[in-house]
Formats: structure tokens, sequence, C-alpha cells
């Protein structure tokens, strides 16, 4: 009997050292592998990510063809089936549904992807030279800030995409400049706290310039937050260029989103095509579920009050 409980306390004395000597990131990752909602979240995500590279592939029609056996007909014989080859059902003009979802997801998650990222660079960058350098410098930066908070975000970009073209490249460029504010005032107040920090002091004394220490000091210790902050910005991203796909100022054909399938979807939903509505929507509500869950996990693994 002591012997097992000897051999229990041992046990738990090697586990409590094996955690106590799992670096930041490990320890992190041991934590957000313990959210299941985050965990079934990152699967989600992967399926989705597959569909979207391997998707074109599995398909009989092409996102451009158009079966003319199906126009004219019934609108009800449009729908889904494997004999036909259409497995999510044709569009109104006999298009496969299939593929355009496809095409729309890749789209989509472009768009979502790419925005975040130069909104990520943008205002991680910003901010941390705003918040280090500090004084008239830092007043005059977050100045700018709120005055462009102030204007419309939504306006901004509809104005962008009619005054310089409604191309693919101005959709990732438009919705990423103007969504790097936020972000930039969530790395300043971040940068604040760190540049008193003694590494900090320590580069400075030895003379490191001031961009290196921006660069090799400051924004490494950010990455935890610009983490987060960035799996919040892509389902953002998403919904922005599929809101403005919606209004018609998004990709325009023959390219396709999930904005723009909906939209087709929601115009023909009194002629019983209910699938036109419901795969597009599937797909979207899904990744945008998907990434704040995964945004969440994220949070509560790299937030050192929990740890």
């Amino acid at each position: 009997m002591i012997d097992q409980i000897s051999m229990k306390s041992l046990a738990a004395r090697l586990s409590e050292t094996e955690v106590k000597g799992r670096s930041p990131w490990a320890d992190a990752r041991h934590r957000f592998r313990r959210n299941k909602a985050a965990m079934a979240s990152l699967a989600v995500l992967l399926l989705v990510g597959l569909f979207a590279l391997f998707g074109q592939q599995l398909a009989v029609w092409s996102n451009e063809e158009i079966d003319f056996g199906i126009i004219g007909q019934a609108a009800q014989l449009g729908g889904p089936s494997l004999e036909n080859g259409h497995y999510f059902g044709t569009d109104d003009l006999g298009r496969d549904l299939f593929s355009r979802t496809v095409q729309g997801t890749q789209v989509s998650l472009l768009v979502g992807l790419i925005g975040a990222a130069i909104a990520v660079i943008v205002g991680t960058l910003y901010g941390a030279t705003a918040g280090y350098l500090g004084g008239r410098t830092d007043a005059i930066m977050m100045r700018l800030v709120d005055i462009m908070l102030a204007i419309p975000y939504m306006f901004v970009l509809i104005l962008l995409l009619v005054v310089f073209g409604r191309s693919m490249m101005m959709l990732f460029m438009g919705i990423g400049l103007i969504s790097w504010l936020e972000m930039s005032r969530v790395v300043r107040g971040q940068t604040l706290s760190l540049k008193n920090h003694e590494f900090i002091e320590a580069a400075r004394a030895t003379g490191v310039s001031t961009w290196k220490i921006i660069l090799r000091h400051i924004v490494p210790n950010l990455l935890g937050v610009v983490a987060v902050y960035a799996t919040l910005l892509v389902p953002l991203m998403i919904l922005s260029e599929s809101f403005i796909s919606f209004l018609g100022l998004g990709v325009q054909e023959p390219l396709t989103s999930w904005g723009a399938l909906i939209a087709e979807g929601s115009g023909t939903m009194n002629y019983g095509t209910l699938w036109q509505l419901a795969f597009p929507l599937f797909f979207f509500c899904i990744t945008l579920f998907a990434f704040f869950f995964v945004g969440d996990g994220l949070r509560d693994a790299l937030d050192p009050k929990d740890r």
C-alpha cells in the first residue's frame, strides 16, 4: 500500500516537473489541444481548405459549363443529382453549383487570408512603431488612425471599388488596407507595456537601432496577440467581401464568391430552388463559426492569466 502511494506521488512529481519545464509555446499548444471546440473547428477549416484545393477534381462539370438539357425545364429538375453529375444542383442558368461553390470557396478564402495578412502586416508595423517611439510621433500617428476610424468602413471600401475598378487585386487591397486600423491600436497598446522591459533597455543600451529593436524584439513578442487577432480578422474579411459581392460590387463574372452565390440563391428562393442558397450559405456559415472558435481557442491558450 505504501509502495503504491509512493509511486503515485513520484508520478505526480514527474508530471509536475514536466509541465513546469514546458516552454510557453508548448504549454499554449497543449492548452489549445485540450479545447475540443477549437480542435473540431480546426478540422472543419482543414476540410473546407481541402474542398477548395481539390473539389474541382471531383466535379463533372466546369464552373462555366452550361447544361443545356436543364434550361427551359421546370426549376426543380435542376436540383442535386448524382446521375447527371450536378451534386449540388444547378443555378438558374444551368451551370453546375458544385463547381461554382468550389470556386466561391477559393475566392472567399483568398480574400479573407490575403486581406487579413495585409491588415496584420500594416497594423503590426504601424502600431509597434507608434508605441515604441511615443511622444508627439505616437500622438500624430494615432490621431490619424482615429480620423480614419471615424469614416464609415464600408463606404470607403465601396468608394475604392467604384473609383479604381472592381478587380480581384483591388478587392484584396481595399479590404486589407482599411482593416489594419484596429490592429494598430491593439499592437500599440501591447508595445507600450513592452518597451520598458529589461531586454528592450539592454538592446537600447548596446546601441541597437530603433528599427532593429522594433523588428527583432518588439514584434516577435507580440506574435501571440497578433495570431489571435489574425484568426478573428479572416472571418471579418470574408464577411466584408461577401457583403460587397451581395451588393454586386465584388468579384465579377465568370468568377464568383460565397456572397455572390448567396445573392443569386436568395433571388431564386420563390421558385423552390432552395439548394442554390443552402449550399453556399452552409459553407459560409461553418467557415465563419470555425474561424471564430479557433480564435477563441488561441486566445484562451495564449492568455497568460490562465497559465
